[in-house]
């Protein structure tokens, strides 16, 4: 029997090998979303990624007969520990065929990476910040993955409990079908709270109308999840990395911002229409036809993604929740959505699960960080 061999990532053909891995491991996986490929390789790009600025990385990948089996990266997110005071090797993209051997190469080479900087304890798969992927799935692995959700095969969480992990955190996923007719709750009260608050809804004519507001949408999403242990701020160069990565995939009608008597950003939501069908028919390429694939998910589809939400402190009980809803059901109601879904969402923020409770909320997925502490 052959070893599993551990190499790690120097070259550009390394790289393309250690980000097309997934995407031949799950080949032909009705419920696996592949990432945009060029956007994995800049991941590790100090001019496209500026979390780079202030982490150390590194990629390896395991093989096996010749064969690429695996692979994972190891991160130590210094301002992390700068600011939280938290010291730990983050461990992601982690991938690997159903293989002990292999698992335990790739686990034992971040552990030893975490050694060497006199670091006792790994977690994982997350990436370099809070708005990175992160959590292996548990639960629902017949659903097919969103754009920023992970999709693993029901064998990594045993082969990383068989291996000394234990449980560090959770997130729980929703699904609901969109009410035919807006619950007269929210209906009521989004009458009343905006009134009461002097509140409104901004109306956008087109996508260069929202550009203005996302520095403060970054801003406010601080505000709504500094009390978070594990939250550490979002800096201007972050902002930019994800207004250029995400914003030519917004549609302006999935986009609900409300402000105050002043103009002030005090919540926002980001929805999107679901593009993972369009991303596994693209392979990750938006050329040379990637791209029609992503217009037709955005004129003609039956679901959306939840993918950001900010509420600023100070209106978190007074029912801006309502503004927002009605809002969206009634922009969702006119093109033919009738299935939302929810981003991860830690399983003890309450506060933003309750968002959900007027639409049968159904938790159809769960994935959670693995440690390890020696």
């Amino acid at each position: 029997m052959s070893k599993v061999s551990i190499f790690e990532v120097k070259t550009p053909e390394d790289l393309k090998q250690f980000v097309k891995f997934p995407m031949e491991l799950y080949k032909n996986n009705p419920y696996y979303v592949p990432s945009f490929i060029k956007d994995e390789i800049n991941v590790w790009n100090p001019k496209e990624n500026p979390a780079l600025n202030y982490s150390e990385a590194k990629q390896f990948l395991a093989k096996k007969d010749g064969k690429i089996v695996g692979r994972i990266a190891a991160i130590i997110n210094r301002k992390e520990e700068k600011e939280l005071g938290i010291r730990k090797v983050r461990f992601g993209w982690i991938d690997f065929i159903d293989d002990k051997e292999v698992s335990e190469a790739l686990i034992s080479t971040v552990s030893d990476f975490a050694r060497q900087h006199q670091i006792d304890n790994i977690e994982g798969p997350m990436g370099f910040t809070n708005l990175d992927k992160a959590g292996m799935l548990t639960f629902g692995f017949d659903k097919i993955a969103t754009m920023i959700g992970i999709y693993n095969h029901p064998y990594y969480p045993q082969h990383l409990e068989n291996l000394g992990l234990v449980k560090e955190k959770e997130w729980v996923e929703f699904e609901m079908n969109f009410p035919k007719v807006l619950p007269p709750r929210v209906e009521k009260f989004s009458k009343l709270i905006a009134e009461k608050y002097k509140l409104r809804v901004l109306k956008f004519n087109n996508k260069e109308e929202i550009l203005p507001y996302v520095e403060p949408m970054f801003k406010l999403l601080d505000e709504t999840y500094k009390t978070l242990s594990t939250y550490t701020p979002i800096s201007k160069e972050q902002i930019q990395t994800y207004r250029d990565k995400f914003f030519p995939l917004i549609a302006k009608n999935y986009v609900i911002c409300v402000v105050d008597e002043n103009d002030e950003l005090i919540s926002f939501a980001i929805t999107m229409p679901s593009y993972s069908k369009a991303l596994q028919k693209s392979k990750g390429k938006l050329l040379p036809f990637g791209w029609w694939h992503f217009m037709q998910a955005e004129r003609k589809n039956d679901r959306a993604n939840f993918y950001l939400i900010g509420i600023h402190p100070e209106y978190q009980r007074r029912g801006v929740t309502a503004i927002i809803f009605k809002e969206i059901y009634e922009r969702f109601t006119s093109m033919g959505i009738e299935f939302a879904e929810t981003n991860p969402e830690l399983e003890e923020n309450k506060s933003v699960q309750v968002l959900w409770q007027d639409y049968n909320p159904v938790n159809h997925k769960r994935r959670r960080t693995y440690s390890l502490k020696f």
